[in-house]
C-alpha cells in the first residue's frame, strides 16, 4: 500500500486528538489545583508543525494554536458562540448589512512598540484578501469583504460587497488575528517564521522548522476579552515531536509538561493514572471524511457515491481502528457545530443491500476475476490521494470494506508537485481531510462552487468539486439572513441537499486534546477547539 504525505487545506487528521472515558468533554476545562498562580514555563510537545505560522495564510489547526498566543482579534467568540468586544470595544451594522463600523480599544500596543489603531485593522484585512498572501482559509471566511477605511485612529469602517451573517464570527477566528502592520509590508513568506502581535505572549526568535517556538509573557498585556486575563505563565516552550511513542514518552518521563494528539492506545494507558489528565473536546466543523470527486469519474454518479456511503461500515471501522475512543461521524458536520441537523443521521446508516442495488442501477453489474464490479469491461476503480500517513490503518480497512462491495480503492503516493497538479485539474476520485470551524459557515468554504480548486483559482477547499445551484442560492440566503434562527434553518437545508447528493463520506469526528501532568491547570479550549495557552497555569 502506498501513501501521499501531502496535506492540503485541512485542520490535519494528525490533529484529531484522543477522547476517552474520564476525559473532559466540555468546551473548556479547569483543574482542581487551587487558586491560579503566576510564573513558570510550560513545556509542550506538539505532534505537527504548521506549514506557516501566519494564520492569514495557513488553514491548519497547529497554525492557529501557535499564532493565537501572539495575535489578538477584533472580536471574541466564547465557547457557546456568543460574540464580545476585544480589540474592538463595540460595533454597529448598517440596515442593509453592508457596513460595519468598529470602535477600537485605546492604549493597545504591539510588542514591537507600535500602537494598535484603525490603520492596523485596514492593513490586516487588506492583507488577508491580497492574492499575494495566498490565503487557504482566512480569505474565504471574509469573501464578502470589499474595503475598509480608517475614519479616525479609533474608528474603522468595513464595507462588504454583499451581506454576510458570519462576518463577525470570522473576525473572531485566529485566522483573522491582527498583526503589527509593519510586518505586513514585506514578502508574506517571512510571516511563516515570525509574527508580531499584541497578544499575551511574544516570540522574538519565531518558529524554527522541525524544532519549535518559544514564547515569553507580554508584561504590558492589559486588554484581554471578558473572562480572560493576562498570561499566568512566564513562557511556553513548544517542541515538535511527530512520533507518537516519543511524544508520550516525553510526557511520562517528565521531559515535557503537556502533549497534543496522544494516540488512543496512550490515552487508554493514562486515563486512569492520577499523575496525568486528558482534556479534550470535539472539533466543530467538518468531520474527518472522504471527499468524492462529484464532477467526473465514477463518483460523478450520485448512485455510486451513495453506494460507497451505505456499503462501507464506517462506524465499525472507526471502532476497530481507534478502540472506541473516536466517535463515528453522524452527518455532514460535527455534532458540536451550531445548526448541525441530527435528523439526517439515518441517511448515513450501513446498508449493504441498498449499496448493491445502487451499483446495479448505475450499471456496474459485471464482476471480474478479482471480484470487482465492472461496466462495459471497465473495473470500478477509485484513486484515493492520501493526505496523512497517520490514517494508514483506517485506509487499509476502508479499502478492504470497499473490496467486499466490489469497489477497488487504489492508494496513490504522489510528491507535493504532482499532488497539487492533480488536485487543481480534478484528476482523482477521493481525497481525505477534516476541517475545523466554529460555525456552519464552513459549509460555504467546503461546498461553495467558488472554492473548487482550479489552475486559475489555485488551491481551495471544495475538494468534492461540488456545484449545486440550489445550494449556491441557499448560501446567499444564509449570508443575508439577519435572524440567527433563519440562518441556521437555511444551513440545515444545505446539509440536507449535500446529504441527498452524497457529496461527502463522513467517517469520524476529530477531537482536540491536551494531555498534561498533574499540576498543569487552567486548560481550556476556544470555540474552534484551539487550546488557550494563555489560560494555563502551573500549580507546581
Amino acid at each position: 500500500m502506498t501513501t501521499t504525505r501531502r496535506r492540503i487545506a485541512a485542520t490535519g487528521v494528525a490533529a484529531a486528538l484522543a477522547l476517552a472515558a474520564g476525559c473532559s468533554d466540555g468546551p473548556s476545562t479547569t483543574g482542581g489545583g487551587g487558586a491560579p498562580r503566576d510564573g513558570g514555563v510550560l513545556r509542550l510537545a506538539l505532534e505537527k508543525e504548521p506549514e506557516c505560522l501566519d494564520p492569514h495564510q495557513t488553514p491548519t489547526q497547529s497554525g492557529r494554536l501557535l499564532a493565537r498566543p501572539i495575535l489578538d482579534s477584533l472580536v471574541h467568540q466564547d465557547a457557546k458562540g456568543g460574540l464580545h468586544p476585544w480589540l474592538a470595544t463595540g460595533w454597529t451594522v448598517s440596515d442593509d448589512g453592508l457596513k460595519y463600523t468598529f470602535k477600537l480599544r485605546d492604549g493597545v500596543t504591539f510588542t514591537d512598540g507600535t500602537a494598535f489603531d484603525a490603520a492596523a485593522v485596514v492593513a490586516n484585512l487588506d492583507h488577508v484578501v491580497d492574492p499575494k498572501t495566498k490565503s487557504l482559509l482566512a480569505a474565504s471566511l471574509v469573501s464578502a469583504y470589499a474595503k475598509s477605511v480608517a475614519v479616525d485612529a479609533g474608528t474603522v469602517e468595513v464595507t462588504l460587497r454583499e451581506p454576510d451573517s458570519g462576518f463577525l464570527a470570522a473576525l473572531a477566528s485566529p485566522n483573522l488575528g491582527i498583526h503589527a502592520p509593519a510586518t505586513l509590508k514585506g514578502d508574506p513568506s517571512a510571516l511563516c517564521a515570525k509574527i508580531v502581535g499584541s497578544g499575551p505572549f511574544r516570540s522574538d526568535a519565531g518558529f524554527v522548522p522541525q524544532q519549535g517556538i518559544t514564547y515569553t509573557r507580554n508584561p504590558d498585556y492589559a486588554w484581554a476579552p471578558e473572562g480572560a486575563g493576562p498570561a499566568r505563565l512566564d513562557g511556553v516552550e513548544v517542541k515538535i515531536v511527530p512520533d507518537d511513542p516519543a511524544r508520550a514518552g516525553a510526557l511520562t518521563s517528565g521531559q515535557v509538561d503537556a502533549v497534543t494528539a496522544l494516540p488512543p492506545t496512550s490515552v487508554r494507558e493514562l486515563k486512569d493514572d492520577a499523575a496525568f489528565q486528558v482534556h479534550s473536546v470535539l472539533y466543530p466543523g467538518a468531520n474527518y471524511s472522504y471527499w468524492p470527486n462529484t464532477a467526473k469519474g465514477p463518483l460523478s454518479d450520485v448512485r455510486v457515491r451513495k453506494a460507497l456511503r451505505a456499503g462501507v461500515d464506517w462506524h465499525k471501522i472507526v471502532k476497530n481502528v481507534f478502540f472506541g475512543v473516536y466517535s463515528g461521524a453522524e452527518g455532514v458536520l460535527s455534532k458540536t457545530t451550531p445548526a448541525f441537523d441530527p435528523s439526517l443521521t439515518p441517511a448515513y446508516a450501513h446498508d449493504p443491500s441498498a449499496a448493491a442495488r445502487l451499483l446495479d442501477e448505475a450499471g456496474w453489474t459485471g464482476r471480474d476475476s478479482a471480484g470487482y464490479r465492472t461496466k462495459s469491461g471497465e473495473r470500478l476503480k477509485l484513486r484515493h490521494m492520501w493526505s496523512d500517513p497517520s490514517i494508514e490503518t483506517l485506509a487499509v480497512q476502508v479499502q478492504a470494506a470497499a473490496k467486499e462491495l466490489g469497489v477497488e480503492i487504489v492508494e496513490e503516493n504522489l510528491d507535493g508537485g504532482q499532488f497539487v497538479e492533480r488536485l487543481l485539474s480534478g484528476d482523482y476520485e477521493l481525497i481525505d481531510t477534516s476541517f475545523s470551524a466554529p460555525g456552519p459557515d464552513v459549509l460555504r468554504v467546503l461546498f461553495g462552487a467558488e472554492n473548487i480548486p482550479t489552475p486559475e483559482r489555485g488551491i481551495s477547499n471544495n475538494m468534492a468539486r461540488y456545484d449545486n445551484p440550489d445550494v449556491e442560492a441557499d448560501f446567499v440566503r444564509a449570508l443575508r439572513a439577519t435572524d440567527p434562527d433563519e440562518r441556521d434553518r437555511v444551513y440545515r437545508e444545505i446539509q440536507r441537499r449535500v446529504t441527498d447528493d452524497a457529496a461527502v463520506l463522513p467517517i469520524y469526528t476529530p477531537q482536540s486534546s491536551l494531555t498534561v501532568r498533574a499540576g498543569v491547570e487552567g486548560v481550556s479550549f476556544g470555540i474552534d477547539g484551539t487550546v488557550n495557552l494563555g489560560e494555563i497555569w502551573l500549580a507546581h
